[in-house]
């Protein structure tokens, strides 16, 4: 996996093995999952598994989750990226959806929204998708901002997961 992407404060790069330890403490917190069903990791073993599962993702895809690394200390401080989503989410299949995912400390200082806007140019001037996808929980109002930002349209509200009350984007 050869792609790359810089912007102003962040390098954002294909995570690695040696992230487990970073991926860890960013899954681990109850509050990062808050609008995610509250299922928290509760072992390097589970971070371990998705480092291995993100990496085939790139081999098969081409693209998936990134790392989101602050230039200015080399700190991993979550995830964003484009994902290729191959199950049924909200009667669609087969399609690309952006997502992030931060550290609780690193909220509100607009990392979330440069890690998005730069994966949404990404996704539309070089993978050219015709629609990119997003989903958040109905009720978290920041990720929400975030992809409105970015410029996706929400589209209608359904339930993720059989469990969580959520809305729909997408860019066109």
């Amino acid at each position: 996996m050869n792609v790359i992407l810089e912007t102003e404060r962040l390098i954002l790069r294909p995570i690695e093995m040696n992230d487990a330890e970073s991926l860890f403490l960013l899954e681990s917190n109850p509050n990062v999952h808050k609008y995610l069903g509250n299922h928290p990791v509760k072992s390097l073993e589970e971070s371990t598994a998705y480092i291995v599962s993100l990496q085939n993702q790139y081999k098969n895809n081409g693209i998936g989750r990134f790392a989101v690394i602050l230039k200015e200390s080399g700190e991993f401080i979550g995830w964003s990226g484009i994902k290729f989503i191959t199950e049924e989410e909200n009667k669609h299949i087969n399609f690309y959806e952006i997502g992030y995912r931060l550290r609780e400390e690193y909220w509100g200082k607009g990392f979330a929204y440069e890690a998005a806007k730069a994966w949404y140019d990404y996704a539309i001037n070089e993978l050219k998708v015709d629609t990119l996808y997003a989903s958040a929980h109905i009720d978290n109002a920041g990720s929400r901002r975030i992809l409105e930002k970015i410029g996706l349209k929400l589209k209608n509200e359904f339930i993720w997961n059989k469990e969580v009350p959520s809305v729909w984007y997408a860019s066109n």
